[in-house]
């Protein structure tokens, strides 16, 4: 053999071992994101800049013309996947590095060779047809959406949020439509019916950060403190935008000057932009440049409660803390999705706080998160806050109010724990580092154990890393009339021993004062040595400062004097602990719990406890009263809140119980009486009804009345604003006292086309099954249940979860829970995150199997 073959020869040989090596090793194509693509991706492409033109016309089933230019930069040969989630017909051409390849699609990825790409810089061009899902196409507008995971329905990317790009955006629409998007607009330039706007390159963001809206909006834009910020919305109501437009830009300008100096950090993106739309998926979506808002949350009107402006503040304050929370620094991967939502939560609760004075903010704080938490982590579908996330298509499984409501209470322990200069300088340091980069929880945790002497490691395992909550009991002693020993412990309601470390309050109560004592719980049992020697009090009421997360014990005797309590949070702490007892089987049986709420109509006079207990009140009607006890109380009932709605003074709190009246009432009586008041339009003295509330109203007589009526037809005419006719209009087929009507509309539901309306669709269930309707709806559980996988895949991140509440929050009977227990029995390998989900929104269903027997 010659020298020159042998060098052949080892050639061959080791161009085929590199071939093998290439061909053995690539990641799976598969559908979805999955961990070990991102990471694959995120170590060898950086410098990422997408160019995208979308043409938008007027007919809103025709198609959006597109093309994209993919600028990157590769430290090292990959097999290459883009990211689409459409069919391979929308995909027309594809270019590598200025030449025209074969179109290679597979699971959702466009595949480009390791021959077309090079080390160094790369560009990509292609032309494609857009997916419309995440596009939320309506008649005259269309709203870009697509957290966690739908950049990758609408355009070829790497749809992932460790790989953060500018975008240079452009959009052809029609001329007589406005845009928005996360950069500023540049130029505009008109030609026949359509105009193309060209945007400013964007900062640098995640793909699902990446937004548009484009359609028939008005324009408001205001200068704020030298910064210029830009409105669009769809309201035609002339009291609500005049009561609502300035507001909204005060509240955006409150909420950057405060997260500015907390942070020490500028507003870090170009522009302030924000949308209102019309039945919004979610409250809010915090896109830098283009915030989308739910309009019903941002535009009130003169009838709006004082929880209502406190909510819309705490809104635009949770959107606006995004910047620096998620926009600015963002996680890593979505097993971290939490760390945006707490921090976005925790920072607007400090805004309220700042705003609103600290006693509004622990009594709104306590309400507005510890019920929800509780909701979730009591069930046995309880999640930790931190999951694992194998396929970025899981994320949207991963929201809920274990990460909305459950973490910012982990975290306000947190800085207890660290003291508040401690914890804010430590926060600091990691925004400062992390600067429009990605970060994970563990990042974190690091950084602030520099500014702590406690084990963050361990009290991040039990807050963090697993779920559940803890169940407090007490025992006391006495030595004569003086207390000898006051021992509070704490165990997990499910799964093994734990320790919550935290702190809080109780309050011993004597004929002319109190004492109050704090509990720091560290380890399972803690000894009040502060109690030793202290009088016999005439009873005690736990958790008293409303900051402990877990089940309460409750004192009889405290029950008794419940509304002798002076302080509204006290209140608030009470009839939360009263209600999760109940759940629990200790303390009040559900009627018992209820006559205790009647009894607060007339007293409570904080308008917050009232909707608090009204809620708590109807909920335990309808979920935890079997149908034969409702009929015998009800006409009693309505009596009792009607005439503590006459007795209360504030017209927020009037309003409030007629509310409670309209849901609860089933009377004959109380029916004509409802009926009046729509149909002349006069509200009961005192209060101030809008065309929301007779719109609300005539969905209410709708269901309840069981002959025929033309109420929603008369109402469908009163109604001037063409998006809530359009509402209406979807949800009429749902009340229809014609059961086959109602069949045929849930057959509907199976076709995604009548699902688009997310709100729309969770709405009509609400209503189609209501505890009045369930003989004729139970029939459709089963196929419900069997569309969940269906409704993950194809909705938006909320809408498994609404689907579910929707449809179960009002069954109590042992046949809608044999429906649940059988599909899970009969589904062994289920979607466990699915799985938890059911067994959340199933949990009163369960537990009234037991309360109510």
């Amino acid at each position: 053999m010659t020298t020159i073959t042998k060098y052949l020869c080892l050639f061959l040989l080791l161009s085929a071992s590199c071939l093998a090596q290439e061909v053995a090793n690539p990641i799976a194509v598969e559908p979805g994101v999955s961990l070990a693509l991102a990471s694959s991706r995120s170590a060898a492409i950086s410098n990422i800049q997408y160019q995208l033109h979308f043409t938008i016309p007027a007919e809103q089933t025709a198609s959006i013309q597109s093309t994209e230019n993919i600028d990157f930069k590769l430290n090292k040969l990959i097999y290459l996947q883009v990211d689409f989630k459409q069919s391979a017909d929308h995909i027309k051409r594809v270019s590598v590095n200025g030449k025209t390849i074969p179109i290679d699609f597979k699971a959702e990825h466009i595949l480009v060779k390791q021959a077309y790409l090079k080390v160094g810089n790369n560009h990509v061009e292609i032309e494609f047809i857009a997916g419309n899902e995440s596009l939320n196409r309506n008649k005259d507008f269309l709203y870009a959406l697509f957290v966690p995971d739908h950049a990758r329905t609408v355009f070829p990317c790497f749809d992932q949020p460790d790989l953060k790009a500018n975008f240079l955006l452009s959009l052809t629409v029609p001329t007589n439509w406005k845009v928005i998007a996360n950069a500023v607009k540049k130029d505009s330039r008109a030609q026949g019916n359509s105009t193309t706007y060209h945007f400013n390159n964007s900062d640098k963001l995640p793909t699902y950060l990446f937004s548009f809206t484009s359609g028939k909006y008005t324009y408001v834009n205001k200068n704020m403190k030298d910064r210029e910020m830009e409105f669009l919305h769809r309201e035609t109501d002339s009291a609500k935008i005049k009561l609502s437009v300035d507001s909204v830009f005060v509240a955006h300008r409150d909420a950057i000057d405060f997260l500015e100096d907390w942070t020490a950090i500028k507003y870090p993106f170009q522009k302030v932009g924000f949308v209102s739309i019309p039945d919004f998926q979610f409250g809010g979506m915090e896109h830098p440049g283009e915030v989308q808002y739910k309009a019903s949350a941002l535009f009130l009107d003169q009838g709006a409660t004082k929880d209502q402006f406190i909510s819309r503040s705490n809104l635009i304050s949770h959107e606006t803390a995004h910047m620096w929370f998620g926009d600015l620094v963002t996680m890593k991967w979505f097993n971290d999705v939490w760390m945006k939502e707490v921090f976005a939560n925790f920072m607007a609760d400090k805004v309220t706080e700042k705003l609103m004075g600290k006693s509004t903010f622990d009594l709104k704080f306590l309400q507005d998160h510890y019920p929800a938490a509780y909701g979730v982590d009591r069930t046995l579908g309880a999640n930790p806050i931190r999951q694992q996330l194998d396929n970025l298509q899981e994320a949207g499984s991963m929201y809920g109010n274990i990460i909305y409501h459950k973490a910012p209470i982990m975290m306000r322990q947190l800085e207890l724990l660290m003291g508040k200069q401690n914890f804010q300088q430590g926060i600091r340091e990691y925004l400062k580092k992390y600067s429009y980069n990605n970060a994970t929880w563990n990042d974190l945790i690091a950084i602030l154990s520099k500014y702590s002497k406690s084990d963050l490691l361990s009290w991040n395992k039990v807050w963090v890393n697993e779920p559940g909550r803890p169940v407090f009991s007490y025992d006391i002693r006495y030595n004569g009339d003086k207390i000898s020993n006051l021992i509070i412990s704490q165990n997990s309601e499910i799964g093994q021993a734990r320790v919550w470390p935290q702190s809080f309050t109780v309050k011993l109560v004597y004929p002319n004062y109190s004492k109050f004592l704090v509990v720091n719980a560290k380890t399972a049992n803690t000894d009040l040595t502060e109690a030793k020697g202290l009088p016999k009090p005439q009873y005690i009421l736990f958790n008293a400062n409303g900051a402990g997360y877990g089940l309460f014990p409750i004192d009889q005797k405290m029950m008794a004097n419940l509304y002798h309590l002076a302080d509204p949070l006290e209140r608030a702490s009470a009839y939360i602990n009263a209600y999760e007892n109940m759940l629990s089987g200790k303390g009040n049986k559900p009627e018992e719990l209820l006559d205790v709420f009647l009894q607060g109509l007339s007293v409570e006079k904080n308008e917050m406890n009232l909707r608090l207990i009204t809620g708590y009140l109807t909920n335990i009607y309808w979920t935890f009263l079997a149908a034969e006890a409702r009929n015998t109380m009800h006409e009693g009932i309505e009596k009792t809140i009607w005439t503590a709605m006459e007795q209360q003074q504030l017209q927020n709190n009037k309003k409030i119980l007629f509310n409670a009246y309209q849901n609860v009432y089933l009377s004959v009586d109380a029916g004509k009486r409802m009926y009046d008041i729509w149909l002349k339009q006069t509200a009961p003295n005192g209060i101030k009804l809008l065309e929301d509330d007779y719109n609300a109203l005539a969905l209410t007589l709708a269901l309840k009345t069981d002959t025929t009526n033309k109420i929603l037809k008369d109402q469908l005419a009163r109604t001037k604003n063409e998006d809530r006719k359009n509402r209406l209009i979807y949800l009429m087929p749902a009340l229809s006292l014609d059961v086959k009507e109602r069949d045929h509309f849930f057959n509907g539901l199976k076709d995604r086309k009548n699902r688009l309306k997310e709100a729309w669709v969770t709405t009509a269930l609400s209503y189609l099954h209501h505890p009045i309707r369930q003989k004729t709806s139970i029939h459709y559980l089963k196929e419900s249940l069997d569309l969940l996988v269906e409704i993950q895949k194809t909705g938006d991140i909320f809408f498994p979860q609404s689907w579910l509440a929707a449809i179960f929050s009002g069954y109590n009977n042992k046949e809608a829970n044999a429906v649940v227990q059988e599909f899970l029995k009969s589904h062994p390998a289920y979607n466990p995150k699915l799985r938890d989900k059911i067994l959340q929104t199933t949990d009163n269903l369960r537990r009234a199997q037991i309360i109510m027997h």
